[in-house]
């Protein structure tokens, strides 16, 4: 279900100087800079360990985290988690009950499902979740993986099976001949 913990994100005033404490004071790198016109926010990341700090500085007044950042100042906005199912955590979360901010994940420009939680259900954090696009690649090592173990045919048990085969059948040739 939950892989991992993607981002932790951080309503922030100025990018500037807030990339400016990230890596100064706490030495670490901004891996890169998104302006999300659509969201209304510039987005610098910073990654730590298998997990990025993703500060936010609205740009538009009238957003969701400007608004956020007027009413509760700089500090904690949300925590991402990378799902593997979209849809099955969006069905087990309704089942839950879970108040839903998207019953339907919306789709990002890099083609990632995304859905938010809303703070009613999960003592006051928003959570968003976001599932990987399926690509040809990653199709296709999944598929190839899949018929592998099918089919029995993968590698590592065909191997183990012929290494067990043969010290099975090199001890029935060591053995002495028994008298009948």
């Amino acid at each position: 279900m939950i892989k991992k913990i993607s981002h932790i994100a951080i309503v922030v005033p100025r990018l500037e100087e807030a990339t400016a404490f990230w890596a100064a004071a706490l030495g670490l790198d901004v891996s890169h800079q998104e302006h999300v016109p659509d969201q209304g926010v510039d987005v610098a990341f910073i990654p730590v360990g298998e997990s990025d700090i993703e500060l936010l500085e609205p740009i538009d007044p009238a957003s969701g985290v400007a608004r956020y950042l007027e009413k509760r100042g700089p500090g904690m906005h949300h925590i991402c988690f990378e799902v593997d199912d979209m849809a099955a955590t969006l069905a087990r979360l309704k089942a839950a009950n879970v108040p839903l901010i998207n019953e339907e994940p919306t789709i990002s420009a890099d083609g990632k499902k995304i859905a938010f939680v809303h703070p009613k259900g999960t003592n006051g954090v928003l959570v968003e979740l976001y599932e990987l696009p399926v690509t040809a690649e990653s199709a296709e090592a999944t598929e190839g993986l899949r018929h592998r173990l099918r089919d029995g045919r993968d590698v590592y048990t065909a191997g183990a099976k012929a290494f067990l085969s043969g010290i099975r059948h090199g001890r029935e040739a060591d053995a002495p001949p028994q008298n009948g």
